[in-house]
């Protein structure tokens, strides 16, 4: 089933590529939408094929599933409604299906709510699973009956995003307006209340669990963020551009994070992951201060406008990288991968030790001991070579 769901999932990411070009919408040179899709479909495929009793991949299947249906939907009404005056066949079926969109967004925050097991948190949060679940189903019944009204009455027009407009919000559906108005505040809310369910519970979670939570908000974290930045520099150009195709294809880490989260592969490295970023992050931010400082310094103070300044700048940023990197590395490992630390701290003190210590059974429990406390492994085998 999870192959089957996934290959009808890919079969409507194909078809979308002739469907925007009927729609004439079709940009070969942006596809992130569809590798967000693909990404996240990957991902639901693996989670059920792995685990079919959980339901985190089933959720993520059935979500990437009608965002898809709802892009297809989309472009086969423009092409019909804008284009072909309605001659096209299955045009209402497409006017049908297009609110798919409002399905995929419930289930998506379904799949915050129920991270990692399918199950919420604690008891005392299922208030607000039963507050989402009915929220969301309002909204989807008012949107599919909007689209139903629509097609019934041959009232349908659509926009050039193939989205419905086919009653006057100020008349008989201001019902759907108000709904609207109510749905959004609640979803907000309840997935910040999950949110801060998840964030308490990885306070007191241990081991696998907190591991799990900490996917879970790094991949959140940087899916809002990539999330604001790609609405903010939509309409940008050139570099900016770029910038906001890399920001949107950073949506695809929420679903990577719950997949790695889920399978538990290469759980504990998001200690590394996190303490690698922000030291970088760091870095990069505080080699760009000096930069400009020293070339300020240089050209606006001292006034030297030659390539000599510049040349000299960018020098002593580059000197600077080494020494600064193991230094701002020490300090977050030290706060936000403390297993790599600690380890680091062992490892040097037995080094230390080592250069005076002569007996051989010392240095072999001293040895056996560090890697207990460096690696925790299973178990520890220590061969000496017998050599006169």
């Amino acid at each position: 089933m999870a192959l089957v769901l996934g290959g009808v999932i890919l079969a409507l990411v194909v078809a979308g590529l002739p469907l925007g070009a009927m729609a004439h919408q079709l940009d070969l040179s942006d596809q992130s939408g569809d590798v967000v899709f693909l990404a996240g479909t990957a991902i639901g495929a693996v989670v059920a094929w792995h685990q079919p009793r959980n339901p985190m991949g089933w959720i993520l299947l059935a979500a990437m599933g009608f965002f898809q249906v709802d892009t297809d939907a989309s472009f086969y009404s423009v092409a019909d409604y804008r284009l072909h005056h309605g001659t096209l066949p299955l045009g209402p079926v497409a006017v049908l299906l297009q609110p798919a969109w409002a399905p995929g967004i419930v289930l998506l925050g379904l799949a915050i709510l129920l991270f990692p097991d399918g199950r919420v948190p604690s008891r005392r949060w299922r208030w607000v699973l039963w507050v989402y679940l009915a929220a969301g189903l309002l909204w989807l019944a008012g949107a599919f009956t909007v689209a139903a009204v629509a097609t019934i009455g041959h009232h349908i027009q659509v926009d050039s995003s193939g989205n419905l407009q086919a009653l006057d919000p100020g008349g008989s559906a201001s019902w759907w307006t108000v709904i609207e108005l109510v749905f959004f505040p609640v979803i907000i809310i309840c997935w910040l209340a999950s949110l801060a369910g998840q964030a308490a519970s990885w306070r007191r979670a241990s081991g696998e669990r907190r591991q799990q939570l900490k996917w879970l908000l790094g991949g959140s974290a940087i899916c809002l963020i990539g999330l604001l930045l790609a609405i903010r520099l939509g309409n940008k150009a050139g570099f900016w551009g770029a910038v906001s195709l890399v920001a949107f294809l950073a949506v695809t880490a929420l679903p990577v994070s719950m997949g790695v989260a889920i399978l538990r592969y290469r759980l504990y490295d998001i200690d590394r992951i996190i303490s690698r970023t922000l030291a970088y992050a760091i870095v990069t931010g505080l080699l760009v201060a000096v930069y400009a400082g020293l070339v300020l310094l240089t050209t606006q103070v001292f006034r030297v406008h030659t390539p000599v300044a510049v040349a000299a700048s960018t020098l002593a940023a580059a000197a600077l990288f080494n020494p600064l990197r193991r230094r701002v590395q020490q300090v977050v490992d030290r706060r936000f991968n403390r297993a790599r630390y600690n380890a680091d701290q062992t490892v040097a003190a037995f080094a230390a030790r080592l250069k005076d210590t002569v007996e051989l059974h010392a240095v072999r429990d001293d040895l056996a001991s560090v890697v207990h406390q460096a690696l925790e492994p299973a178990h520890v085998s220590l061969w000496i070579s017998q050599r006169d």
